[in-house]
């Protein structure tokens, strides 16, 4: 039988939580996926304790070692290595309820179609608490956007995603030097042309470390000015209204001058905009740098 959803893993000297997922993995009720590891450049005993695992055979286990890059680049690495159908990213300090595949595989066995980008499902707490809100029962189908602005869901989903959808878009651009370009910005370019199924089935039990990416938000900011400026432009590019794009435009501002370039109004969609947001922007870049020392 063919093998229909890739987990994918991106992980960087996370040995010492990666085998709560592993347990959760191997307890899964349904056999039908991979687990394909991107170890983006770990110094610890990531390899060695994956090989073992490899070894025991309860998981079909993929795994691949690459420079240290950021995480935009173990998701480049592991959409460019994906052949099946779906996949899904389950970071290295979260795990999967037990049922979680054998769910995804019956949603997209009754529901899924190639008119669809894949599935958008839930995140929850260890306690079982959903992060943010559930999705309405009556949306059987929506964009991401559409979900937080017109349905007003709250809180971190979980997406699954067909691989053939990904590769229709351009892969996250890798700026020397930094370690950053919002993941978002993938999803915002797959929203312009797919909507997604919707479930409230839990996907994902989020644990949320000290050292995780949304504890560190201000200093990313700082130190990967090129990856924002790539987001904000796509975000704005793509936002339907004036107030998002005004936004949009004055972070651009902002990552301009933490990456010391001046070339904002280059292929720029609201110059004008953008030209009204410069004080704003040179506020907000004084704030991050007051924020993140």
């Amino acid at each position: 039988m063919e093998t229909k959803l890739t987990v994918f893993t991106p992980t960087y000297n996370r040995a010492f939580c990666l085998g709560d997922l592993y347990q959760s993995l191997a307890d899964q009720t349904a056999r039908d996926f991979k687990w394909l590891i991107v170890d983006d450049g770990s110094s610890d005993n990531t390899q060695s304790l994956v090989e073992g695992w490899q070894n025991e055979g309860k998981v079909t286990i993929e795994y691949i070692y690459k420079a240290n890059g950021g995480m935009h680049t173990a998701h480049n690495t592991a959409y460019a290595n994906i052949n099946t159908e779906l996949n899904v990213c389950i970071d290295s300090d979260d795990t999967m309820p037990i049922d979680a595949v054998e769910k995804i595989l019956e949603t997209w066995k009754t529901r899924g179609n190639k008119t669809v980008a894949g599935i958008i499902g839930l995140d929850s707490f260890k306690d079982g608490k959903i992060i943010g809100s559930a999705i309405p029962e009556s949306i059987e189908t929506a964009t991401l956007g559409e979900l937080y602005t017109k349905y007003g869901v709250s809180g971190d989903k979980k997406l699954v995603l067909r691989t053939s959808v990904v590769k229709e878009f351009p892969a996250y651009p890798e700026f020397e030097g930094e370690r950053l370009v919002p993941l978002s910005t993938l999803y915002k370019m797959i929203d312009t042309k797919y909507k997604f199924l919707c479930v409230n089935d839990v996907y994902c039990i989020v644990e949320y470390l000290p050292d995780g990416s949304s504890h560190n938000i201000l200093k990313q900011y700082k130190q990967s000015p090129n990856g924002f400026l790539y987001a904000r432009r796509v975000e704005m590019k793509l936002a339907n209204d004036t107030k998002t794009k005004f936004t949009r435009a004055m972070h651009m501002v902002s990552s301009s001058i933490f990456a010391g370039r001046w070339d904002i109004f280059k292929d720029n969609p609201s110059k004008i905009l953008t030209t009204l947001a410069v004080p704003f922007g040179l506020a907000l870049n004084l704030y991050i740098r007051f924020k993140s020392r």
